[in-house]
């Protein structure tokens, strides 16, 4: 039996993808199987429970988002986890990993190469997350979805298939009213403190200039009090429908006529798949402000009108809904513009490559000792007899994987 393993986890953007490869791989392949490596901390615990998945935990802490002090800690524990991940990967006799970034890719992905596992990465978004970076060098396949994301790759890794979705998501016809919106409103899976507070004035002030309009809003869990008592408060309870989590994202995307969302690649992904006009507010902290970059792919395309969260103001977003709301026909292109950009293959290639993988001879084992060396197999005698000799404090370098 052939065993996938494929890691990340943490926010739907890495959850969903990574469940669209799994089942893509078993589609494939009935005989494979999948297992998924996150944390605790994600939604990978809820949605992969509900479902039934393997799933096995890691306790990794973020590298990101908490200054020096935080690096330092969350790489001190990603350390300290790199047995337990060779433990899991050798257990599994994991056949190929697939890594998706987040807080258990890393160590999975040392892991399965100190093993001499075939490896891969996904990108989904126009820049490489840090994870995938660091990884990249040691990488068998980088497979991406905006060509931007190469220039940091080495070449003959690089495959451009686009976001894996799952099989809901398809086109669906496009058919505009005049003088009637339906607006969905989407924070991802965590929800949008911004978006939550900002769009229902918005929306408030569009109906004040005549905008006929009703609206499915997303607010995150635990969120949806708060922003449910400001449509009551705004005199628009019985025009919105609030909930904190869509399970079905693909019919709610197929029921509206414009969505505005952030602009994370899963969800630009889902929005092309289905083909529908949006506005975009990427989030302005995300890594490399690789949500900005992304908003301004499709904005480029002609899919979607990117607006940055300083100039998202209850005005601007009146004005936009409005003009939306006004040009059915300019919906319909945007619309099409979408649509034109999806790549509803994407997962099932990604399956097919890594079934292509998870079928080659393994590499020559590494080693990665505390510290950060790659060292190959065998090489611990000529090492220590090197240390030996070294004078006290000498530094080893890093040996790079061939």
């Amino acid at each position: 039996m052939t065993t996938v393993l494929i890691a990340g986890g943490g926010t739907g953007g890495h959850v969903f993808p990574m469940i669209a490869v799994g089942d893509a791989v078993r589609a494939a392949a009935p005989d494979a199987r999948v297992v998924y490596v996150g944390t605790a901390r994600g939604i990978e615990v809820r949605v992969m429970g509900e479902r039934g998945d393997a799933l096995e935990l890691l306790h990794v802490l973020p590298l990101r988002g908490g200054g020096l002090s935080g690096f330092v800690r969350g790489a001190a524990r990603a350390g300290r986890v790199l047995p337990e991940a060779r433990r899991l990967v050798e257990r599994l006799d994991a056949r190929v990993v697939l890594s998706l970034g987040g807080y258990a890719g890393g160590p999975v992905s040392l892991a399965a190469r100190s093993l001499g596992v075939p490896l891969a990465i996904l990108e989904p978004n126009s820049v490489l997350g840090l994870s995938n970076r660091l990884l990249s060098p040691i990488v068998d396949r980088a497979y991406i979805a905006f060509p931007e994301a190469a220039r940091a790759l080495r070449a003959s890794s690089v495959r451009l298939f686009g976001v894996p979705l799952r099989r809901a998501f398809a086109r669906a016809p496009y058919a505009p009213r005049d003088g009637k919106l339906s607006l969905l409103v989407l924070g991802g899976s965590q929800g949008a403190l911004a978006l939550n507070d900002v769009v229902p004035r918005a929306i408030a002030a569009s109906r004040a200039r005549g905008v006929d309009l009703d609206v499915v809003h997303q607010t995150g869990r635990d969120r949806e009090p708060a922003v449910r008592a400001l449509y009551v408060e705004l005199g628009l309870s019985e025009r919105a429908r609030v909930v904190p989590f869509i399970d079905d994202v693909a019919a709610a995307l197929a029921a509206a006529d414009v969505v505005i969302a952030r602009a994370g690649a899963s969800t630009l992904a889902e929005l092309c798949a289905v083909g529908r006009p949006s506005i975009l507010i990427p989030y302005p902290f995300a890594a490399d402000d690789h949500q900005l970059k992304n908003a301004q792919s499709l904005a480029r395309a002609s899919a979607a009108v990117a607006i940055a969260q300083a100039d998202a103001t209850e005005a601007r977003l009146a004005g936009e809904i409005a003009r939306l709301a006004a040009d059915p026909a300019l919906r319909t292109r945007m619309a099409d513009a979408s649509a034109a950009l999806a790549a509803p293959d994407a997962a099932a290639r990604v399956a097919a490559d890594l079934l292509e993988l998870a079928r080659a001879p393994r590499h020559r084992a590494l080693r990665f000792p505390l510290g950060g060396r790659v060292e190959r197999a065998g090489e611990a005698p000529r090492r220590a007899a090197m240390e030996e000799a070294a004078p006290r404090g000498a530094a080893l370098g890093w040996k790079e994987a061939g």
